[in-house]
């Protein structure tokens, strides 16, 4: 498992990259970092690239991530993200929904130019 937090080359998005398997607390973790440095930068706007990470939690660690953890203080609630994810992973695909259902500005992409685009709009 390995990650990296970095302003996006234009200054207007911060890119998450994580690479292998994913749970909910690294999850939190991590995002946790990268909401940090949006704060830091007066950013709001968040392109996770998962291309390479695969989710494996259950639909109910999944629920309570998005519900209960994602709720964090250290969140930004505002915040547009869009997750990158490779075209024949579908372990993220319920995230997508149960953020949406909790009102986030959150969208699931298989190609990085639309994701971009999203975040850009």
């Amino acid at each position: 498992m390995a990650y990296a937090i970095t302003v996006s080359n234009d200054g207007k998005y911060i890119i998450l990259k994580v690479t292998g398997m994913i749970g909910r607390q690294l999850a939190l973790k991590y995002n946790l970092e990268a909401h940090a440095m949006g704060r830091e930068q007066g950013l709001e706007r968040f392109l996770l690239d998962f291309t390479e990470c695969h989710n494996t939690d259950t639909v109910l660690r999944n629920f309570k991530y998005v519900h209960d953890d994602m709720q964090d203080p250290g969140i930004l609630q505002t915040a547009c993200t869009s997750l990158l994810v490779s075209p024949t992973d579908h372990s993220h695909d319920f995230i997508e929904a149960l953020f949406r259902d909790a009102g986030a500005d959150f969208t699931l992409f298989h190609d990085r130019a639309l994701a971009v685009e999203n975040l850009l709009k």
